[in-house]
């Protein structure tokens, strides 16, 4: 995985925190150590919005990279396996709260203020198919049996089981997250509001 994008993952995956259970490794020690102490050095009356927190969160991690490298060795795993470095996010933030990092606790309020608004973003349904129009479009039918398209327009959590057939979900119940975006259609020759996915999960 690159540098920017591994960043990235391990930035936002502490917008979701849940208690820890085991306690950290030395690396996983050293570098929770060297983020708290960035982010307390952050004024935090600068910043007021997710994307800000989540900028300056990031900030502190790209300040110590260097470290990423090792901390997967730590725990076992590729850098390149992107859903077990985005636990290895959650669970450095697990670490930042359990040490009762006050600017961190802070910090992740910021970072997880818009949560409540993107859990409503959420469509439940059975997969029924994909349709390709230009961009490819999941299709589900929901519990009335009316059809629901969602745009997919990047990669996504969940992305690879829809990447060729036989399909997994096929069938399946799903939970469709997405955010809602105005695109230009050439088509009809104006602008109209789609649902992206920004992720998939069979239930």
């Amino acid at each position: 995985m690159k540098r920017p994008i591994l960043i990235a993952v391990l930035a936002l995956a502490a917008v979701s925190v849940k208690a820890q259970t085991a306690g950290p490794g030395p690396v996983e020690k050293r570098l929770s150590d060297s983020l708290c102490a960035c982010v307390t050095k952050l004024d935090l009356s600068k910043i007021n919005t997710k994307d800000e927190a989540v900028q300056a969160y990031t900030n502190c991690v790209m300040q110590h990279a260097d470290l990423l490298p090792d901390l997967a060795a730590e725990k076992k795993v590729q850098m390149e396996d992107q859903d077990a470095m985005r636990t290895i996010g959650i669970e450095l933030a697990q670490t930042l709260m359990k040490q009762k990092c006050d600017a961190f606790v802070k910090l992740s309020l910021l970072m997880a203020k818009d949560k409540a608004a993107a859990l409503a973003n959420s469509t439940f349904g059975t997969f029924k198919r994909i349709d390709v129009k230009g961009f490819n479009y999941v299709v589900i039918t929901d519990a009335a049996g009316s059809e629901k398209s969602f745009l997919w327009l990047r990669e996504f959590p969940g992305s690879a089981n829809f990447m060729q057939p036989p399909y997994k979900a096929s069938g399946k119940k799903i939970k469709i997250t997405w955010q809602e975006m105005e695109v230009y259609l050439p088509q009809a020759k104006g602008y109209y509001k789609v649902k992206e996915i920004t992720g998939i999960s069979i239930l």
